[in-house]
């Protein structure tokens, strides 16, 4: 699949049509019995980076991404046991805090966060994995 289209499901990946994931051949999502485990996502959509230089606003996109692939392997947010998410700053730890609480506050994953170096492009400032089960 070439990155750009709409995204689908082929057998037990889940892909999303991002710029990467044809590039550097990786699925958005796999399905692996009960499981759902989302690769990383961050705030980039139809090959460009939203809300540039806003942690909060990158995060809900990020972890929309993530909950899309979730979705479309036919879980639900309900259904997310695990996220980690990686900052490029200290200071956004606050902002992606915020945005996770406002996504899942109510399913209470476990969490973690973790500051990096930089990601693979300096105008994102989160990326994020969650994972999803369902007996």
């Amino acid at each position: 699949m070439t990155g750009g289209g709409g995204s689908h499901r082929s057998g037990t990946r889940v892909f999303s049509g991002g710029v990467w994931e044809e590039r550097y051949g990786y699925a958005r999502a796999v399905v692996a019995g009960p499981w759902v485990i989302v690769s990383g996502c961050t705030a980039t959509v139809g090959g460009e980076v939203q809300h540039v230089g806003d942690a909060y606003r990158q995060s809900l996109t990020a972890f929309g991404v993530a909950l899309d692939a979730i979705e479309k392997a036919g879980l639900s947010r309900h259904d997310v046991v695990r996220v980690r998410y990686f900052v490029v700053d200290d200071e956004h730890y606050d902002e992606v805090g915020r945005a996770h609480a406002e996504l899942f506050g109510e399913v209470r994953p476990t969490c973690t966060g973790v500051r990096v170096a930089g990601l693979i492009d300096p105008r994102m400032l989160v990326e994020a994995e969650v994972e999803a089960y369902r007996e």
